[in-house]
């Protein structure tokens, strides 16, 4: 199991940015082969795929959504994986997660439940 921590969310404006990170500790799997990525969620509402990232690949996944203003980037050496928001809108406000899904590469559209391991959640606001 691994043990995922993200930090670097908060509150801004429309047209702002922030970035996430989140800190992969715990397990002695080869970092190098595990599908990590964002998810979010807001209250009512199922948790939706952000952007996932093939460690050590970097092949990189985006929902629509975000395409062109998000940035999914990894520090192999830190085990960290990090999401650059830009231009961001308040339809982005939601709790984001980070996930992990070792032992696997990443695919287009995955489902939540498709991870095994996650953050606590870091809370992302921005307002109009």
């Amino acid at each position: 199991q691994v043990q995922l921590v993200e930090s670097g969310g908060g509150s801004v404006e429309a047209g702002g940015s922030l970035r996430l990170s989140c800190a992969a500790s715990g397990y002695n799997y080869n970092y190098r082969t595990s599908c990590m990525g964002w998810f979010r969620q807001i209250p009512g509402k199922e948790r939706e795929e952000v952007a996932t990232i093939s460690t050590g690949v970097g092949s990189t996944y985006y929902a629509d959504s975000v395409k062109g203003r998000f940035t999914i980037s990894e520090d192999n050496a830190k085990k960290t994986v990090y999401l650059e928001m830009n231009s961001l809108k308040p339809e982005d406000t939601a709790m984001y997660y980070c996930a992990a899904r070792l032992l696997s590469r990443c695919w287009a559209s995955p489902k939540a439940a498709d991870f095994n391991d996650w953050g606590q959640g870091t809370q992302v606001t921005v307002s109009s």
